[in-house]
């Protein structure tokens, strides 16, 4: 057997066809790990759609840790390193920035009991579910500006027969029956 063994990650077992060890069926070969379970950095970053200095500056900040180093002196990181920088990413996609993560990480790490960590996570998570939401409130906003800036241009396009109507005539065309003021986004162009 090779000194390299292929991640498994999913589902029911199916034989690799090197060494004959089993992996989730539809799941492609996902990198290379050492006989005790390490990756190297190269790996770890192919692995998440990382870049190597990324994981270098996820390492500098205290978020991943190796496990140990090669006998060449390569950084390697458990198995588990994969999920944890799915981890940094989905909190950077809620808006976490990465020194916000990395305090997340060492308020976890100094909790006095598991019961202080959860709760600390969950203030944390709290205060940014509440962001989301107002976030969303004012995506919903700016959706109905934009439907009702359409309907509005819609109307523009069908009651004006004539192409040479000038732009200047716009504002006061009044052949918006059903809107007969400018939504906001339009008033704000023809504003001087």
């Amino acid at each position: 057997m090779t000194s390299k063994r292929r991640l498994a990650i999913l589902h029911a077992p199916e034989a690799l066809p090197e060494s004959g060890e089993v992996r989730p069926p539809g799941v492609a070969d996902c990198g290379a790990l050492s006989e005790e379970g390490s990756l190297q950095v190269g790996d770890l970053a192919r692995l998440t759609g990382k870049t190597v200095r990324a994981i270098h500056l996820y390492e500098s900040l205290g978020l991943l840790r190796p496990a140990e180093r090669s006998p060449g002196g390569f950084r390697l990181f458990r198995g588990d390193s994969v999920e944890r920088v799915r981890w940094i990413s989905k909190l950077q996609t809620l808006g976490f920035s990465l020194p916000e993560i990395a305090k997340i990480v060492r308020d976890q790490e100094s909790a006095r009991s598991g019961v202080a960590a959860a709760a600390s996570l969950r203030d944390v998570f709290e205060q940014r579910l509440a962001g989301v939401r107002d976030k969303l409130s004012e995506l919903h906003r700016l959706e109905h500006e934009l439907l009702s800036s359409l309907t509005y241009l819609d109307a523009c396009q069908s009651a004006c027969s004539s192409p040479e109507t000038s732009v200047d005539a716009c504002p006061s065309c009044g052949r918006h029956i059903d809107q007969p003021e400018q939504p906001p986004l339009i008033a704000g162009l023809h504003a001087h």
